[in-house]
C-alpha cells in the first residue's frame, strides 16, 4: 500500500496530447496529486507557482518548446530547479538520452505506457525528493532549538535586506541575549542549559506572529530576529514583548544578579533603506546596542535607526 505521505506529493503532466494526460492521471489519481497542462508556457507557470509540484512528467516533444527547452529553462532557473523532471516518449521516437539527462532530467518512460513500471519509476523518484527535502530542511534547523540555525539566518538577513533596499522599506534586526547564561550552566548543569535555550527559542518565536517575521539561534546563547517592513517603534514594542514572555517562562536563575530568574538583552537596529547604508552597518547597530543594554545593567532592550 502507498505510503500516506504520497498523497501530500504533487505530480505535474505535461503533454500536448489529452489522451497521455488522461490515462497518467488514472494512473496517479489515487495517491497523488495531479495537475496538467497542455502548453510550455503553462507547464513553466505552474512550476514557477507558490505551491509547486514535486515532479514533472515532460513530454519531449511539444508545440512552440520541446521537452528539452522546457527542462532546461526550470533547471536555470533558482525556484524550480530542485523538481526532478522524467522525459515521456515514444518508442517509435528518437531518444537522445545523453541529452536529456545533459539539461537535466532524472530518468525516460516510454509511450506506450507499462503501469507497473511507471508507477514504480515516478515513486523512486518522489521518495528521493522526500529524502533531499528533508535533509536540505535539516541542514538550516538547529538541532536543539529545533528553530533556524545562523547558515539559515543569513540566506534570510541577506534576502529582506535586498527586498527592503528595492521597495525602501524598513526593516528590523535583533540580537538577542540570555542574561548570565554561564552562571546558569556552572550552577545548574548544561544538561538543563540545553531545556532554557529550547524554552527561550519557543517563547521567542511565539511572540513573532507576523508571516514575514523570522527567528534564529545565532549561536551560543544569542538568537536573532528579522522584523521585515518593521519601524523602530514596532521593533521596540516586539523587542519588549520578547523579554515579557521569557519572564513570564519564571524559569528560576538564583545565580543571576539580575533577577531571580532567566532574563533576555535585546539590541535593535533598523533602516529605512538610507542610501550608503550596508547590511553590516544594520548587524553592527544591533551588536552595539545589545552591548549597550547589557553595560546598562542587562533586562532590557536597547535600539538605534542606522
Amino acid at each position: 500500500m502507498t505510503d500516506k505521505k504520497n498523497k501530500r506529493q504533487k505530480i505535474l503532466l505535461v503533454d500536448d496530447n489529452k489522451q497521455n494526460i488522461e490515462m497518467l492521471m488514472e494512473l496517479f489519481k489515487e495517491d497523488y496529486k495531479i495537475s496538467a497542462a497542455v502548453t510550455s508556457e503553462r507547464a513553466l507557470k505552474m512550476a514557477r507557482a507558490q505551491s509547486p509540484p514535486d515532479i514533472i512528467l515532460l513530454d519531449i516533444i511539444m508545440p512552440e518548446m520541446d521537452g528539452y527547452q522546457i527542462c532546461e529553462i526550470l533547471k536555470n532557473d533558482e525556484k524550480t530547479r530542485h523538481i526532478p523532471i522524467i522525459f515521456v516518449t515514444a518508442v517509435s521516437e528518437v531518444m537522445d538520452e545523453t541529452k536529456g539527462f545533459a539539461v537535466g532530467a532524472l530518468d525516460y518512460i516510454t509511450k506506450p505506457f507499462h503501469p507497473p513500471t511507471v508507477k514504480a519509476r515516478v515513486e523512486i523518484q518522489l521518495n528521493l525528493k522526500r529524502k533531499q527535502d528533508l535533509l536540505e530542511k535539516f541542514a538550516f534547523i538547529d538541532a536543539l532549538t529545533e528553530i533556524p540555525n545562523r547558515r539559515r539566518f543569513d540566506e534570510v538577513l541577506e534576502k529582506e535586506w535586498n527586498r527592503a533596499m528595492r521597495s525602501a522599506k524598513p526593516i528590523a534586526l535583533l540580537i538577542m541575549d540570555v542574561d548570565n547564561f554561564k552562571q546558569y550552566n556552572d550552577n545548574y548543569g548544561h544538561g538543563k542549559g540545553d531545556v532554557v535555550l529550547r524554552r527561550v527559542a519557543g517563547a521567542i518565536k511565539g511572540t513573532l506572529l507576523r508571516a514575514g517575521d523570522f527567528v534564529a539561534r545565532y549561536g551560543g546563547e544569542e538568537f536573532a530576529a528579522v522584523l521585515p517592513y518593521c519601524d523602530l517603534d514596532r521593533a521596540m514594542d516586539t523587542a519588549e514583548h520578547i523579554i515579557r514572555e521569557v519572564d513570564d517562562l519564571n524559569i528560576a536563575h538564583a545565580y543571576s544578579p539580575i533577577a531571580p530568574y532567566v532574563t533576555l538583552s535585546i539590541g535593535v537596529s533598523v533602516t529605512g533603506g538610507n542610501p550608503g547604508t550596508t547590511k553590516q552597518n544594520l548587524i553592527d547597530a544591533a551588536d552595539k546596542t545589545l552591548y549597550e543594554a547589557k553595560a546598562e545593567g542587562k533586562h532590557r532592550a536597547k535600539g538605534m535607526a542606522v
